[in-house]
């Protein structure tokens, strides 16, 4: 009987190590997801502002729309993960660029 009571205190105790090693791998995949994802924002910021300003360089006077530098400058968003917002408020001001995480 005595044994046996060891037998279930080591395969209980294997158990919880090995739920705490998966759970531990779940949360660091979780992060770097999450920094990835925050990479990945602020790169897609500043290829919108590097657009931006290319176009005043050729151009003159900053991008009316978004879909101009889409077109144009060769700027890919990911709609699914990305929403940018695009205000405009004169051809000479560098346009109001948000870039949100669906």
């Amino acid at each position: 009987m005595d044994q046996y009571i060891r037998i279930v205190v080591v395969f209980v105790m294997i158990t919880v190590l090995v739920l705490g090693v998966v759970w531990f791998f779940s949360e660091s995949v979780n992060n770097l997801s999450d920094e990835q994802l925050l990479e990945d924002k602020q790169q897609l910021e500043q290829a919108l502002m590097r657009a931006c300003v290319a176009c005043y360089a050729v151009e003159g006077c900053y991008p009316p729309t978004l879909e101009h530098l889409q077109t144009y400058y060769g700027v890919q968003i990911n709609t699914e993960v990305f929403t940018v917002k695009y205000e405009v408020f004169a051809t000479n001001l560098m346009p109001d660029i948000t870039v949100l995480v669906n």
